[in-house]
């Protein structure tokens, strides 16, 4: 059946369609007996406004949109699927069948700065949209996410810097983890800065550590910041250059790079993790390797996500305040109403250090 339309609802109350849409944006201005005759004719039809016809009406839709490139994960990055070994289509199944949630998966960045994102929207009285893509239609689909909100927030972006300058021509953009560029855009970042100059005071000047080995995915802009922080309070702490460890979230993978250090006798005092995600594989790539965390060498990461508190040993880490990043970047889309902004801004979330027994402390913040 073919839903009803702002004309059909014009045809059968006998008035224009301009004053069918100031029936329901602007009822003032609509004789008390029309409005009447206007609703009783929609009712009858079942219509329903479309907020994207009010949205082009005031210009505005009311909604934040919200780009993320792995909004939602079934399973822990790099331990495959677990459903798939048994035979179920998804992790649905595998609930169906028993298995409790897994907070690898669960939450974790992403999720806890769209949380964010959702509750400050929710309190500034907009609407949000969320997506993602695969890869191959990433360009295609913040487009089209574009042409239907106030506002983008983006956790990435693998297009290239003139299809985002084109992008933020148009509505306001918020780019997230991402500390600084050149396109007229708010730039949403942490403050790495502090908490990875903690994280190497703490090592040094607490448990003596003298070799420090950062470990990570390089090809993620953050994880360059943090590496480069590192690097710099290293040298200032006069200790031997901090050699990265360049690896992907995948056990495998971790496990070979991690099995050929240990064998060259060359395992440091720390591994400073890229990220939490990045630190709980590696403490699993450990565990099967025979070394012991933190006896043998000292585990840390970044992001202080729920999974790193409940680990074994618990792990010690960079908190960073993701909920308020979520918020911060809703709030100053909220405040553009729509309008692009017309030079670089930037701002940060703070961060702090929690000590666990990772490193051999018993869990506080610094």
């Amino acid at each position: 059946m073919r839903r009803a339309t702002v004309y059909d609802v014009a045809e059968r109350a006998g008035v224009s369609i301009a004053t069918v849409s100031f029936t329901y944006r602007q009822p003032n201005r609509v004789r008390e007996s029309t409005r009447r005759k206007v609703l009783a004719a929609a009712r009858e039809l079942d219509y329903i406004p479309s907020a994207n016809a009010r949205g082009l009406a005031k210009g505005r839709t009311g909604v934040l949109g919200l780009y993320s490139f792995d909004l939602l994960l079934e399973h822990p990055l790099g331990q495959g699927n677990p459903a798939s070994d048994v035979g179920l289509k998804s992790d649905v199944d595998s609930d169906l069948d028993g298995a409790e949630p897994n907070i690898r998966a669960y939450p974790l960045y992403v999720d806890e700065v769209q949380r964010g994102f959702e509750l400050e929207c929710w309190h500034q009285g907009q609407a949000v949209l969320l997506s993602s893509s695969d890869d191959g239609k990433r360009g295609e689909s913040i487009t089209d996410l574009a042409g239907r909100v106030d506002g983008l927030a983006l956790f990435s972006w693998g297009e290239s810097p003139e299809a985002l300058k084109r992008l933020a021509k148009t509505i306001p953009v918020v780019m997230l983890s991402q500390s600084k560029g050149d396109l007229p855009v708010m730039y949403l970042s942490f403050d790495n800065e502090s908490g990875m100059n903690r994280i190497v005071d703490h090592l040094v000047d607490v448990h003596g550590a003298r070799r420090i080995v950062f470990i990570g995915t390089l090809d993620f802009p953050e994880v360059g910041v943090r590496l480069d922080i590192v690097k710099r309070r290293v040298h200032k702490r006069g200790l031997p250059a901090c050699r990265p460890i360049d690896a992907v979230l995948d056990h495998r993978v971790l496990y070979q790079a991690l099995a050929h250090v240990v064998r060259e006798d060359k395992l440091p005092d720390a591994l400073v993790c890229a990220n939490d995600q990045m630190a709980l594989s590696v403490m699993d790539v450990l565990l099967d390797l025979g070394i012991r965390v933190p006896r043998d060498v000292i585990v840390t990461g970044v992001d202080g996500i729920l999974a790193g508190r409940f680990a074994t040993p618990a792990l010690t880490t960079v908190q960073l305040y993701m909920e308020r990043l979520g918020r911060m970047a809703a709030d100053s889309l909220a405040e553009r109403d729509g309008q692009p902004w017309k030079e670089p801004r930037s701002a940060m979330a703070p961060a702090r250090l929690v000590v666990r027994e990772s490193c051999g402390c018993h869990g506080q913040a610094v």
